[in-house]
């Protein structure tokens, strides 16, 4: 694990380039670096997952809104939240996200990925074909079985005798993500939980089987009480043992480098121009370039290396390589509106953190059993539903917490509450990344564009009536619960969906800006098999983004496990790629 060297007369060669060690690149990297005969470089901008509070659940805390673990960006003002701007944590450490996130495991519904096959025109993107890489990797704490994969049980993929599953079987692959269930408990979520089921939300034990209906407590990505990331996964010790492989922190992609197009023969990606702290060097691929830098980072970084929309390269005076009007575009993420409730006779965690006897007590409980609130994830009950009758699937999700706050990183409140923040599951609202500058150390423009659209203001207006709905129920009156956020003098759908503009922020899902999709969808940037179009009906040569970039529509649900997926999906196409390619491996 290191920086790379200096400059010299010669750039180091590898097989394979893998850009960002994040969720996805931390996959990736374990399983193309299982072929001892390809040469794999993974490149970080951040530095090293060794911060303490990385790998302590609560640590988030600490981690969103430091730039030692995360970029820092922020939104442009945005219109549909009457002109604010939003804090945009995205990870910058090995693991990505999976380092600083809120631990949730959860797939979406599997009408998604039967709309991706639709857009893609691919059937490999279906949920039935999706499910066995979801379980490849999958260490699900309560064992395998048609749903889920587990340490112990081969999972029927890596049963397949083929050189590339052959090969993951041979090194020992599977299991590695741990799924596991959350370590607390407190009665204002009981309540929550027994309120919802009275009006009408049945309860779920697993909302990870294709259909994520219902109330219940979410799974996350922990192992016996500490954070679990991509890298802890992944990297450590598998990929760090290999001799073919090698690993950059530090170290930030300053832009791809190209041969050009010659006659018939589309350009090609041929490798990267890193910066590492103290000067610019390069690292060449004889075979791809893999972006997995994020939605974000994946998109800005082709937009400065001249492939992206005709008038922002002109704008800064970048050569084009690739006109591709959709690199950027068709940004989506999730935005929550955060209701709080003032409760009495009941604990949360606003008053037992209040003292200094009670944060002695949470802190000698994890010490002790790596349980209580040092151990929870951001949210920990969940709920998935309808904001109207108009929906034949669950469009609303719930994330509730035992505790309420002004704004996230602000101090909690003095009294007694509860949170019950809900999201619209499928906006209609489309927003752009775009690079301000042509310099790879300046953040891009973000303007989510949150609430653009009539249906996802009345989803808004509505998900908050849902919530009153809930907490009106006989479970929750023991507790006298009493609306402080939004208020109750809020009812028209005017009202409300300007209030959800002043209250509403991100639950940190962006996706989409380097979609996939068929031949003919102009705005489509990869292929179903993730390869960068040319703009000229057909690829660029050796490069592909393998990100949550490439989702045509978002997940219903949080959206890091899908990415795992989808990074599980991509190694095995590359593989064949180098197989295709004379290597067997």
């Amino acid at each position: 694990m290191a920086r790379p060297a200096a400059s010299s007369s010669s750039s180091p060669s590898f097989d394979t380039i893998i850009v960002g060690a994040g969720t996805a690149g931390c996959l990736l990297a374990n399983r193309l670096s299982a072929n001892p005969k390809r040469r794999v470089l993974l490149i970080e901008a951040g530095g090293k997952d060794d911060y303490h509070w990385i790998h302590i659940p609560v640590g988030y805390l600490y981690c969103i809104g430091n730039p030692r673990t995360d970029w820092l960006y922020q939104t442009e003002p945005d219109g549909g939240l009457n002109g604010r701007v939003l804090r945009y944590p995205r990870g910058k450490t090995l693991g990505g996200c999976s380092s600083i996130n809120g631990m949730i495991y959860m797939r979406g519904q599997s009408r998604d990925y039967d709309r991706w096959a639709e857009l893609t025109g691919d059937a490999a993107w279906r949920w039935d074909q999706c499910l066995p890489y979801f379980r490849l990797h999958e260490d699900y704490h309560k064992g395998a079985d048609a749903h889920h994969g587990a340490q112990g049980t081969l999972p029927e993929l890596l049963q397949q005798d083929t050189p590339y599953f052959r090969t993951l079987r041979e090194q020992g692959a599977g299991g590695e993500w741990r799924v596991d269930k959350q370590r607390l408990h407190w009665p204002i979520l009981e309540a929550f939980a027994q309120a919802a089921r009275q009006a009408g939300i049945a309860e779920s034990t697993d909302f990870n089987r294709g259909s994520n209906e219902g109330v219940g407590y979410f799974e996350v990505n922990q192992k016996a009480g500490w954070r679990w990331n991509a890298a802890k996964a992944f990297l450590r010790p598998t990929c760090l043992r290999r001799p073919n492989f090698t690993l950059w922190t530090g170290s930030q992609v300053a832009r791809l480098l190209f041969e050009p197009a010659q006659g018939n023969q589309p350009p090609r990606c041929t490798g990267v121009e890193v910066w590492n702290g103290r000067e610019r060097v390069t690292a060449m691929a004889a075979g791809e370039v893999i972006l997995s830098a994020g939605s974000i980072g994946s998109a800005q970084l082709l937009q400065l290396s001249g492939v992206g929309p005709a008038d922002l390269l002109q704008q800064h005076g970048i050569a084009p390589v690739a006109e591709l009007p959709g690199v950027g575009a068709n940004l989506q993420d999730h935005l929550q509106i955060r209701s709080v409730y003032k409760v009495r006779d009941v604990r949360t965690l606003n008053t037992l953190s209040a003292s200094l006897r009670g944060k002695a007590g949470i802190g000698l409980e994890y010490l002790l059993r790596r349980s209580g609130p040092m151990s929870m994830a951001p949210s920990q009950l969940g709920a998935f539903t309808r904001s109207s009758e108009d929906y034949a699937w669950p469009n609303i999700e719930y994330h509730v917490q035992p505790l309420s706050l002004e704004a996230f990183g602000e101090p909690l409140h003095g009294f007694d509450a509860f949170t019950a923040s809900v999201c619209n599951l499928n906006p209609g609202s489309r927003g752009t990344v775009r690079i301000k500058s042509p310099r790879f150390s300046d953040a891009p423009a973000i303007a989510p564009n949150y609430l653009a659209t009539e249906e996802d203001r009345k989803v808004a207006a509505d998900s908050l009536r849902v919530t009153r709905r809930i907490v009106a129920q006989p479970a929750l009156q023991p507790y006298a619960p009493e609306e402080f956020k939004p208020g109750v003098q809020y009812q028209t759908d005017e009202e409300l969906a300007r209030l959800a503009g002043d209250i509403a922020s991100t639950i940190f899902h962006p996706v989409g800006t380097t979609r996939m999709g068929r031949d003919d969808d102009p705005l489509a940037v990869v292929d179903s098999r993730l390869r960068v179009r040319d703009g000229r009906g057909g690829r660029i040569a050796g490069l592909r983004v393998v990100d949550a970039g490439i989702m045509p529509t978002i997940t219903s649900g949080n959206t890091n496990s899908p990415t795992l997926m989808i990074a599980e999906k991509a190694a095995q196409w590359i593989a064949a790629t180098h197989a295709r390619d004379g290597d067997p491996g």
